[in-house]
């Protein structure tokens, strides 16, 4: 009886997540904040604070503090609890705080115990380290995980991690996993994951640059997306939403030509430019966000010239304001 209960219970919590999710994903894009460093590359608090703040101040559907656009991947795990109680601070139960975690599943577990400490509503698996794995160990990698954890869970596929419909079924059936972010683009895989899912099992579009791919995830029926331009323009990241839930198609077309479109090619110069350009543009508008850590490198006078007057249209675009 006792056991039957926690379980209840469990799938109860999980449901008010996932719908907290789902109205907030309605509501605006999803927030992947920067982790701010000083000059010396150490954490910096305020930074991180004040960021967080500003992010949460803006209404997105949600915020997930220390993922890819976070540079979890350079976090220690004591950083790693000040980024995410900032956010849980920032968001003051406003909206939901779901942090990344990632590696093997057991320092997975590690991060994700900090988050329910931390006060986080659920967590973002990021791809392992390393390895390629069969679907069979990408499905028990996940098990593991969300037996550990009372916090609900997303998978995140990109990279070496890709679930085949079949492995989306099962993943679905597994206490505490809520839903899945697409980071690879492949619609007609999205497509048959999404049908093999029960119908509340969430799906959001996290390819690199989402707005660009924003209209063909919404044609299979995935409305929702990640933003990184979120954290350093909201205005353009706000307009474009916008537009695009409202099909005025004039100016999701405006943006993406004069903004989207360029900026991806900017960002496709170097590798590593999809979270330095993100913070180098977030400096330029005078936010605390600091340097990357390596092995991110920060862009050269030429990209930050050009990146500096693509932002410039971007707002103009975007009825906004440098």
């Amino acid at each position: 009886m006792g056991q039957s209960t926690d379980v209840d219970e469990r799938a109860a919590a999980d449901a008010d997540v996932a719908a907290r999710l789902r109205n907030g994903m309605a509501r605006g894009v999803l927030s992947f904040p920067l982790t701010s460093f000083r000059a010396d590359g150490s954490l910096d608090p305020d930074g991180c604070r004040e960021h967080l703040a500003a992010q949460a101040a803006t209404g997105p559907g949600a915020l997930f503090p220390a993922c890819g656009t976070g540079e979890f991947f350079s976090l220690d795990e004591d950083e790693y609890r000040q980024v995410v109680t900032a956010a849980v601070e920032a968001a003051a139960g406003r909206l939901p705080v779901v942090a990344g975690i990632g590696y093997g599943w057991a320092q997975a577990v590690r991060f994700a115990r900090i988050a329910e400490e931390a006060g986080a509503d659920a967590v973002l698996a990021l791809p392992h380290y390393l390895v390629s794995a069969p679907q069979e160990g990408l499905v028990e990698h996940l098990r593991r995980i969300a037996r550990a954890t009372r916090l609900p869970l997303i998978a995140y596929q990109r990279g070496q991690v890709a679930y085949t419909a079949a492995s989306v079924r099962r993943i679905a059936a597994l206490p505490g996993v809520i839903g899945l972010k697409d980071g690879h683009g492949d619609l007609d895989l999205v497509q048959r994951q999404r049908l093999a899912a029960p119908a509340d099992f969430l799906f959001f579009n996290g390819a690199a640059t989402a707005e660009i791919q924003a209209r063909q995830y919404a044609s299979i029926g995935v409305g929702a997306y990640s933003s990184a331009v979120h954290a350093f323009a909201p205005e353009i990241a706000d307009a474009f939403f916008a537009a695009h839930r409202d099909g005025d198609d004039h100016t999701v077309e405006r943006l993406l030509r004069g903004f989207y479109v360029p900026l991806v090619e900017l960002r496709d110069r170097v590798p590593g430019y999809a979270v330095s350009l993100v913070k180098a543009a977030a400096r330029l508008r005078g936010k605390p966000v600091g340097p990357v850590r390596a092995p991110l490198t920060e862009p050269g006078p030429d990209d930050l010239a050009a990146l500096e007057a693509l932002l410039a249209n971007g707002l103009d675009l975007a009825g906004a304001t440098a």
